[in-house]
C-alpha cells in the first residue's frame, strides 16, 4: 500500500507559531514536547536557540518517524547577555527596563526533521529590534495588556508590540517566533507546501 505524503507536526505549544503557520496556509497537527529550555550564559544566543530547537524536535520525531517535525526556539540577546522568558512579572519589568531605548538581537532557530526519510535541517535567523524609551508607567501599562511569562524578552512583536518597539530590522515573523520565509522554503524541501487559497 502506497503511503501518502508525510504530515507536518508542529512541536511547540506556542500560539504564535501556530498562528504564523496557519496564516501561511499550512495544515499541521500539534504535539508539544516536554523539554526544559536552556538560556544560560554558558551558551551563545545561536547555540542556545539551536540546542533548544533540536531537543524539542527530536523528542517528538522519535515518536512520529513518518511525519515531518517542525520545532523552533526564540531568544533575545543584549550586549552578549542571552535573555529568555521571565520567571515572573517583576522580572518581566526588569527586562523591559533593560531593553528600553536600546537595540537588541532576536534569534529564532528552526529544526525540521523526517526520521523515516533520514533527513533533517536546522537553521537560525537573526533580526534586530529597536526599542522605544519606556517609562516605568509605560512598562506597567504594557505588562497589564499581555502575559509576558511565555515570551522571550517579556514582549510580543504582534498586537501591542508597537507600544514598545520603534522598528524591526529584518524578519518580523522571526521576532514573533518563526521566520516564515525561510521556514516555508525549508518545508518545501521536505514535500510540505502551503495550501493555496481558492
Amino acid at each position: 500500500m502506497k503511503r501518502g505524503p508525510p504530515r507536518l507536526v508542529l512541536a511547540s505549544a506556542s500560539p504564535r507559531r501556530r498562528q504564523l503557520l496557519a496564516d501561511g496556509g499550512f495544515a499541521f497537527k500539534i504535539i508539544a514536547p516536554n523539554v526544559a529550555e536552556v538560556s544560560s550564559r554558558d551558551f551563545t544566543l545561536c547555540e542556545a536557540t539551536s540546542w533548544n530547537a533540536l531537543r524539542k524536535g527530536l523528542v517528538v520525531a522519535r515518536d512520529q518517524p513518518d511525519d515531518v517535525i517542525l520545532a523552533a526556539d526564540t531568544l533575545v540577546e543584549l550586549h552578549g547577555h542571552v535573555i529568555g522568558k521571565p520567571a515572573d512579572r517583576a522580572e518581566a519589568a526588569r527586562i523591559l527596563r533593560l531593553l528600553s531605548g536600546r537595540t537588541h538581537s532576536v534569534a529564532s532557530s528552526v529544526f525540521i526533521g523526517h526520521l523515516g526519510g533520514g533527513k533533517s535541517e536546522n537553521f537560525t535567523v537573526l533580526s534586530r529590534v529597536v526599542f522605544k524609551k519606556l517609562t516605568d508607567r509605560a512598562i506597567k501599562e504594557y505588562l497589564a495588556e499581555l502575559d509576558p511569562l511565555d515570551k522571550a524578552g517579556a514582549y510580543a512583536a504582534q498586537g501591542t508590540g508597537n507600544v514598545v518597539i520603534a522598528r524591526i530590522i529584518g524578519s518580523r515573523s522571526n521576532v514573533i517566533g518563526l521566520p516564515m520565509d525561510e521556514t516555508s522554503a525549508a518545508l518545501a524541501r521536505f514535500g510540505i507546501r502551503a495550501r493555496l487559497c481558492a
